[in-house]
């Protein structure tokens, strides 16, 4: 992590920790459940045939989640050798439709995450190919999708009257896991808007990591040289 992002205040300070153990919990119990089968399957002959499907949406969630986190702290990679031989004000200006840019594919993937998260709740997605035009009330329902093997909790079987007219779910509803898309949607075009806004009042120079990734790898070379 580039380490530019500072969070302000008590609600951001919160927000910022939230996110941080979130993505920690998540990669915590990948690791977890993948120790726990393997040491099952090597030493009892045996296996949690759930957990690998878990574990594929902790890594869906992960990534997704993590797309806009990096966002927020200037994290991902980027080509700066052109920017970096104009002056700040030109370079300002490239930034900004830069984040325009960014802005309106993130639009478009709020689109696309609601048109494809909805069905599973047997909410109507919308209508239009690039931008929302409507409502599909048409559009067939697909909250009787479950997942292969993660077992329904208890605890969520309001969701059989909620979206699925009374009928019971076997295995946990894909409703759930695909749940993150219009969330991870969301954040992601808050946080361009974070991180463009950021550019625009000259706190930031960047949408990217720009060179701090080769400093961080020199100086991890330094380390190894005992510099």
């Amino acid at each position: 992590m580039s380490g530019k992002y500072t969070p302000k205040g008590p609600v951001g300070r919160v927000v910022h920790g939230f996110e941080e153990t979130a993505i920690a919990v998540m990669l915590g119990l990948m690791t977890m459940l993948t120790f726990v089968n393997v040491i099952l399957r090597y030493v009892f002959n045996s296996s949690l045939i759930w957990s690998l499907e878990i574990v594929l949406v902790l890594f869906t969630w992960l990534v997704l989640f993590g797309v806009s986190y990096a966002f927020k702290v200037t994290a991902h990679l980027g080509v700066d050798a052109i920017t970096n031989l104009l002056p700040p004000g030109p370079r300002k200006v490239v930034a900004l439709i830069a984040g325009v840019v960014c802005i309106a594919y993130a639009l478009l993937l709020c689109k696309g995450a609601w048109d494809q998260w909805a069905p599973f709740a047997d909410l109507p997605p919308t209508t239009g190919h690039w931008f929302p035009t409507g409502l599909d009330t048409q559009a067939r329902g697909r909250s009787f999708f479950e997942t292969d093997q993660i077992p329904m909790p208890e605890w969520l079987r309001f969701l059989e009257d909620w979206i699925n007219y009374g009928e019971r779910y076997s295995k946990l509803p894909r409703v759930v896991p695909y749940t993150i898309l219009p969330i991870a949607a969301v954040l992601i075009l808050f946080r361009i808007c974070q991180a463009v806004l950021r550019v625009w009042n000259d706190e930031s120079e960047s949408l990217i990591v720009s060179h701090e990734a080769e400093d961080a790898i020199e100086d991890v070379a330094a380390m190894n040289r005992g510099d």
